[in-house]
């Protein structure tokens, strides 16, 4: 798999964790500890497709 093609899909797997967070934000008792869990597997993403773009 290219590059490009990896970041692509790290993207796409990005987009679908913040839908996710605000899913898991709007439900009423969402689980904090799973909601953080989200965003924590969104920024360790965003950083690998950071550091692969560059």
């Amino acid at each position: 798999m290219s590059v490009t093609a990896h970041v692509e899909q790290l993207k796409k797997k990005h987009e679908s964790l913040s839908e996710a967070v605000e899913a898991a934000q709007r439900a009423p008792g969402s689980d904090d500890l799973a909601v953080a869990d989200l965003k924590k597997q969104k920024l360790r993403l965003k950083e690998e497709i950071t550091r692969l773009s560059n």
